[in-house]
């Protein structure tokens, strides 16, 4: 229910009231008015009444009858006056009810045309209100497919962002697992190729032990050679040129021993003096001396060396590389252990 259909029956229950207020007011109206009229027709009564004698002795006749028509008239005056103010009364009730008839008319009218006019505001309002609905309604539906649009569009730009994306993940999946199988290759080419190195380095390593092997099976059996084993007249050569020298170096040390002894002789002497310089003299001669003596002496053990290696066969290798020392090299110098090219490098 609207507010103008609601504001019209508020103002015709308010005017039936007023209707109703003035019937009663007229209806009072008219009860006070007979009221005061029978009121003032009292005292006329009493007045009448006040004039009869004081006096309680009988009263005349004529008097009686002119009393008596004098009440009779009163009371018809009365009852005319009343019936006067009875019509009266109702004559104004009549003309106050049809006041209050035309003006409760009115006020009908005027509320009618209130409703009216309400019922046309509110048809207006309605009307307004409903075209500010419809365009509310359009705006919202203008709105509504504006945000349709505006979230399909961003929902295909998030498709589209998703899908570019999965698509730079599947490439750096892509990528990553190229990479892996790369480096997975790399790895086993290289784990292949340090096996290969192994597997060489592993032959090289047998090559090299069973070198190795040889070379010191080699080495033992060239320790263990008589390179001239085989040669009984030339080893018997060289022993008897080693005995010899022997014999030479015995005879060379025992010269050597007289002088050193002689110069120790002389130097316990009176007539030495050490002032002259000629102890110095003596000193680096007895010296040297003692030094050759040795070396003869180194010789003589070095003989006894050779000799033995001579009756054993193995004399005539050399000590550093095992090799067959040279004839000519063993005749020349009594006793050799090692050969030229080992002598030479040391």
């Amino acid at each position: 229910m609207s507010a103008s259909t609601v504001s019209s029956k508020k103002a015709v229950s308010k005017t039936a009231k007023k209707t109703t207020v003035a019937k009663k007011t007229t209806v009072a109206s008219s009860a006070v008015a007979v009221k005061k009229t029978t009121l003032k027709a009292a005292p006329a009564k009493k007045t009448t009444v006040a004039k009869k004698p004081s006096s309680p002795g009988k009263t005349p006749p004529v008097a009686k009858k002119t009393d008596a028509v004098s009440a009779a008239a009163k009371a018809k005056a009365a009852a005319a006056a009343k019936a006067q103010r009875e019509r009266e009364a109702k004559a104004a009730a009549a003309k106050k009810a049809a006041a209050a008839k035309a003006k409760a008319a009115a006020t009908a009218k005027a509320q009618r045309e209130r409703e009216a006019k309400a019922a046309a505001k509110e048809r207006e309002v309605k009307a307004k209100a409903a075209a500010k609905e419809r365009e509310a309604k359009a705006k919202a539906a203008a709105k509504e497919r504006e945000a349709k649009a505006k979230a399909a569009a961003k929902e295909h730009e998030v498709q589209r962002k998703a899908r570019e994306r999965a698509a730079l993940e599947a490439k750096k999946v892509r990528e990553i697992e190229a990479k892996k199988k790369a480096i997975e290759a790399e790895r086993q080419r290289k784990q292949r190729e340090i096996e290969r190195r192994n597997h060489e380095e592993l032959k090289r390593q047998e090559r090299r032990e069973l070198e190795e092997r040889k070379r010191q099976e080699a080495l033992e059996r060239k320790m263990h050679s008589k390179p001239y084993a085989d040669d009984p007249v030339f080893l018997a050569e060289l022993r008897e040129l080693l005995v010899e020298t022997q014999k030479v170096t015995a005879e060379q040390i025992l010269v050597l021993e007289s002088a050193v002894n002689d110069l120790l002789e002389g130097r316990e002497r009176p007539e030495y003096d050490e002032e002259d310089g000629s102890s110095a003299g003596s000193d680096y001669d007895r010296d040297q001396l003692k030094m050759q003596l040795d070396n003869e002496r180194l010789k003589v053990e070095l003989i006894d060396v050779a000799v033995a290696r001579v009756d054993d066969g193995s004399y005539g290798r050399c000590d550093s590389c095992f090799e067959p020392i040279a004839k000519d090299r063993l005749r020349a110098q009594v006793p050799v252990f090692t050969c030229v090219t080992c002598r030479a490098n040391g």
